[in-house]
């Protein structure tokens, strides 16, 4: 069975442990690098980074990117959208489907 993983910042992710995710505390590229590996032995699927951590460790993650699993995806931290999630949204739907996809934002 796979299970699914927050990664970031513990202000961030603190949150998500009480919707039954396991969260992991990382702040630089080196706590990702030790994480990562052994999330993807204990079968997790899912892995969320929030968007501060994700930058540090851009580098090492770019190399995961051809991984089907886990999935990692960029989440905003709890200081705010920076939208580098959403750019590398952008970049896997387009890889993965051939098409640029625009993400305009509510007025609602």
């Amino acid at each position: 069975m796979y299970k699914i993983a927050v990664v970031g910042d513990k202000e961030s992710i603190f949150g998500f442990s009480a919707i039954g995710m396991d969260v992991y505390p990382a702040y630089e590229e080196e706590d990702v690098k030790e994480i990562i590996p052994k999330l993807k032995k204990e079968n997790y699927a899912i892995i969320y980074i929030t968007e501060n951590v994700s930058i540090k460790a851009q580098k090492y993650l770019t190399k995961l990117k051809t991984n089907k699993i886990p999935a990692i995806v960029t989440i905003p931290s709890n200081t705010g959208n920076m939208n580098y999630g959403e750019t590398r949204i952008k970049e896997m739907v387009q890889k993965a489907v051939g098409i640029e996809i625009n993400f305009k934002e509510s007025n609602s």
